[in-house]
Order: C-alpha cells, then sequence, then structure tokens
C-alpha cells in the first residue's frame, strides 16, 4: 500500500492508518452502494420517464436495459475497482503493463471524475430544491409564511444557500471515511428511505384517483415499447440510477471485501436499486392522477408531460396543498423521503473524485472532501447564474450520453486490456467455482461484443 492511500483513508484529524479502509460487513456495501444508486433517478428521474413514455411500457424497457446492459457493467466496474484496490484512475491504468493503455486508462479515468463531478454540480441544486421544499412545510405551520414561500420560489439566493447547506452535509459525511462516515450513514439513511417510500406509496393509493394511475403504470402501450427515444431514455435512465460511468461504483468496489461474490453483490444492488424505481413509481404516477383529478393540469393538449423536470416541485406540492393541514405533514415526509435519496447517491459521486485527490496529490481525506467539495459547489454556481444554459445542457451531456460511453469504455477495457486470467481470478475469490458456472461462460464474451453492439444500436436508432 502506498503512503498516498494510507493518508487517504486516514479519519479527519489526519492520522495514518496502517491498511486501507473498507466496508465493515457485506451489508453495509450493499446499502451504500444501494445507496449510490437509489437516488433521484429513481424517485424523481424513473416516475417521470414513465409518464413521459408509455407508462408501463417504459417500465417493461428499463427491465430489459437493466438485466441486458446496466447489470453487466456493474459487475465489470465492481471488479476493477477490487482487483486494484486503488482509486478509479489508477484502477483503470493498472490493467495493462502497456504504455498506450496506460494513457488511455488515464484518460478515461479523468473523464469519468470529471463526468460525476459534473453530475453532481447540477445534483447538489436539485437536492437543494428538496431541502427547500422539506422545509417549506415546517415554516408554514410555524407561521412563517414569507420564508416558505422564499423556500418554494425560484431565485437565485435560495438556489445558492440551499446548494452549500446540502453540499456542505455531503462533504461532512464523506470526510469522515469509508466505514465511519460512508457505510455508518448508509446504514442509517437507506432504512430511513424504505420505510418512508413504503408509507407514502401505502397512503397515496387510498386517495381517490389513485387506480388511474395504478392502471397507467401497470398496463403498457405495447406501441410505444419500441420507439427509439424511449429505448435511449431507459438505457440513459438505468445507467444514471445504477451510478455507471461515473466511477463512483469502481471506488466503492475498491473497498469491497476480498471474500464477497461480486456477481452475486451486484444482483442484489440492482436488485434494490429497481425495487427502489418501481415502488417510487407506485407512489408518483397515483399520485399524479390524484392531482389531476383535483384540477391540477398536468398533460398539455397534445399529451405531452408539462413541467416534466419540475414534476416533484409543481404537480405534487399543488396536491399536499389541497390536502389541508395533513397535507403539510405529508408534503414534509415526502420531500424528506427525496433529500435522503439524494444524500445517499451525493456521497458516492464525492467519494470517487475525493479517493481519487488524495490517493494521487498523497492528501488527508478532510482537505481533499473541502477541496473538492467547495470545487464543486463552485461549478454549481456558474451553472445557477447560468441556468437556462447550462442545466439542462449539463443532465443531457453527463447522464444521457457520457455515462452510459463511459460506462462500455470501462468494460471493453476490463475485458479487451486486463488478462483474462487476472480477471478469473479476481471473481473466483469470492465465488470459487465461478469457471464452473454459467455466469463465467457468458458475462466475458457478453461484455466484449454484445453489449457495445447493443448500445450502438440503441443510439444509432
Amino acid at each position: 500500500m502506498t503512503q498516498a492511500q494510507a493518508t487517504c483513508t486516514a479519519d479527519p484529524d489526519f492520522i495514518a492508518s496502517s491498511e486501507r479502509q473498507g466496508f465493515s460487513s457485506r451489508l453495509g456495501f450493499v446499502l451504500a452502494a444501494a445507496g449510490s444508486a437509489v437516488g433521484l433517478g429513481n424517485i424523481w428521474g424513473f416516475p417521470t420517464q414513465v409518464a413521459q413514455n408509455g407508462g408501463a411500457a417504459f417500465i417493461l424497457m428499463y427491465l430489459v436495459m437493466v438485466a441486458i446492459l446496466a447489470y453487466p457493467m456493474l459487475v465489470a466496474e465492481l471488479t476493477i475497482g477490487r482487483m486494484s484496490k486503488k482509486n478509479p484512475m489508477d484502477a483503470l491504468m493498472s490493467l495493462s503493463d502497456k504504455p498506450h493503455w496506460k494513457l488511455i486508462g488515464k484518460i478515461s479515468g479523468v473523464t469519468g471524475i470529471l463526468v460525476v463531478s459534473l453530475i453532481l454540480s447540477f445534483y447538489g441544486i436539485v437536492s437543494g430544491w428538496l431541502m427547500a421544499f422539506m422545509g417549506e412545510p415546517v415554516a408554514r405551520l410555524a407561521g412563517m409564511d414569507g420564508f416558505a414561500d422564499w423556500l418554494v420560489g425560484f431565485s437565485v439566493s435560495r438556489n445558492l444557500i440551499t446548494m452549500a447547506v446540502f453540499m456542505v452535509l455531503t462533504v461532512l459525511i464523506v470526510r469522515s471515511g469509508v466505514t465511519d462516515g460512508v457505510e455508518r450513514w448508509s446504514k442509517r439513511l437507506m432504512p430511513s428511505l424504505f420505510i418512508l417510500l413504503m408509507a407514502l406509496a401505502g397512503y397515496i393509493a387510498t386517495l381517490p384517483g389513485a387506480e388511474e394511475g395504478l392502471r397507467m403504470y401497470f398496463v403498457p402501450d405495447l406501441s410505444k415499447i419500441f420507439d427509439p427515444s424511449l429505448m435511449v431514455s431507459a438505457m440513459g435512465q438505468a445507467f444514471f440510477s445504477l451510478s455507471l460511468g461515473t466511477c463512483a461504483i469502481m471506488a466503492y468496489g475498491s473497498y469491497l471485501s476480498q471474500e464477497e461474490n461480486i456477481s452475486s453483490i451486484a444482483g442484489m444492488v440492482a436488485g434494490l436499486d429497481t425495487g427502489v424505481a418501481i415502488l417510487a413509481g407506485i407512489l408518483i404516477i397515483p399520485a399524479m392522477t390524484i392531482a389531476q383529478a383535483n384540477g391540477v393540469e398536468i398533460y398539455a393538449a397534445d399529451g405531452s408531460l408539462l413541467s416534466s423536470d419540475a414534476l416533484v416541485f409543481s404537480v405534487l406540492p399543488s396536491l399536499f396543498h389541497s390536502m389541508g393541514d395533513l397535507g403539510e405533514y405529508v408534503a414534509f415526509a415526502f420531500f424528506t423521503l427525496l433529500t435522503i435519496a439524494a444524500l445517499t447517491s451525493s456521497i458516492s459521486m464525492l467519494e470517487a473524485p475525493v479517493n481519487t485527490a488524495c490517493e494521487k496529490l498523497n492528501q488527508p481525506r478532510g482537505r481533499m472532501a473541502l477541496l473538492v467539495g467547495a470545487s464543486i459547489a463552485l461549478i454549481s454556481t456558474i451553472i445557477i447564474l447560468n441556468f437556462g444554459a447550462l442545466f439542462g445542457f449539463v443532465i443531457t451531456l453527463t447522464t444521457v450520453y457520457a455515462q452510459p460511453m463511459l460506462a462500455l469504455v470501462f468494460g471493453l477495457l476490463l475485458m479487451w486490456v486486463a488478462s483474462r486470467n487476472k480477471v478469473l481470478q479476481e471473481l473466483k475469490s469470492g465465488n470459487p467455482d465461478m469457471e464452473q458456472g454459467l455466469f463465467w461462460k457468458i458475462w466475458p464474451w457478453y461484455v466484449k461484443f454484445v453489449c457495445p453492439v447493443l448500445m450502438l444500436a440503441v443510439f444509432l436508432g
């Protein structure tokens, strides 16, 4: 282990540890990795995509994309991380001893770190909105209507302050380290998220008008299922939701115990993530139809979704306000749920560049968490000050295009550049019978040949 790795994994008091930190248990890793995957992509993005793209038709295509593209790539990124026990940049460079492949690995790692930083820059803005909407019902109940109006009003000052508060929370968790920060808070936040999500979905399902939403959610419009735009959206959503192509999962993989079965762990993470996305749809889509029954406009005359990017900030608050005082409590619970989901993802996004920075620069974790967090907050500030030009552009560039393409590059580097025997030995460390199993007979060739063809076909379509 290098001195940089020891320094990076030290506690915030800058005491060097004798060995690289890791997750203390399988549960800790699964909850942290699922927390990375479970976020606004599930609870904000997924239901919005369902509403825009033929209801259950999008769900079917999303499930297909998770199974045939996202899951194989998830296994690849976890394998790269654990095989090297290094930061994402060094992990990709270590796949080959040849200088040109090392250079390509370095470029890919740097690009991945830049992409995850850009994603966190807009993620921090949206998460700040969530915190503001979480505080609004509390302010109303306290009689602070002026402050409540400021919290839900779109202004530069509101956006800057709430973004900064959210980024501070993220930095404080990440600077505490893997075990004391990322794992500890994942164990606290993820169960809270599951409980709140199930409770809210159960409550919304009892309200008049929910049946129509559930029908739209579970009955597919098969005429749209092979629409190229739907397929691209489903692929982008699957990769965004599972944090692929961002180096976040790779960083987490570097902390994974050698005794764990990577293919099994990846299945647990993908399953939890998909389950939360589907459960979030059971909450959001019926809530939309209930709001529509109460006179809230959701769809335009041409059938397109109004304010799709701000669905949870426009449609749902209107529904909550129509419930009277009870709605304030429901609104608080709902936006608390979203804030928790956002925080579990943001800590994984910050972990990747922080891990890389402190190992490459031989600097303490606490200092690098503050520096990297401040740098990303600066990018967020630039986006806020140029919102119309940059916000949508950054989202589309990173989540729709960069993430799937980077995930593909990571998978291809593992399969085409790294030694096949080295990859097999890594997978066998957690599953001694891997070589005789069906997974090993299919997965390497599938990632090497089939995934690139499928992804290019979707993009070309």
